[in-house]
């Protein structure tokens, strides 16, 4: 199952760092855009938003502030569900995406992983 983390960052102290960490831990293939180059775990990223394939899941780091760019790229990846980490709530775009058949969900990453909910 792939992974799109939306909002990677090489900082070590940043939710989207520790979760790229973590879904590698667990065995799911990670794939990342984030504000810049960088690299995380071995999974390099850059802000270039790449045509991936067979991505099942997006989760996102990014606040809604942050999000607009990537409405249209987030629609032509057609993942499966969409997840709205805690502060990147935004109910627009979740209609949008439902609209879609793409399953959004509000919840963090982390705790999924943690409870074998992911």
């Amino acid at each position: 199952m792939k992974t799109l983390v939306l909002g990677a960052s090489e900082n070590k102290q940043r939710y989207s760092n520790i979760a790229m960490n973590m879904l590698k831990d667990y065995q799911h293939e990670v794939v990342a855009v984030g504000n810049r180059s960088g690299e995380v775990n071995g999974i390099p990223f850059s802000k270039e938003k790449k045509d991936f394939q067979d991505v099942d899941t997006v989760t996102l780091y990014l606040g809604p502030q942050n999000q607009a760019d990537y409405f249209d790229y987030v629609d032509s990846l057609n993942p499966r569900r969409v997840i709205f980490n805690p502060g990147t709530e935004n109910p627009d775009w979740m209609d949008h995406l439902q609209k879609r058949g793409i399953e959004t969900e509000v919840a963090c990453t982390l705790v999924l992983l943690r409870t074998n909910q992911y």
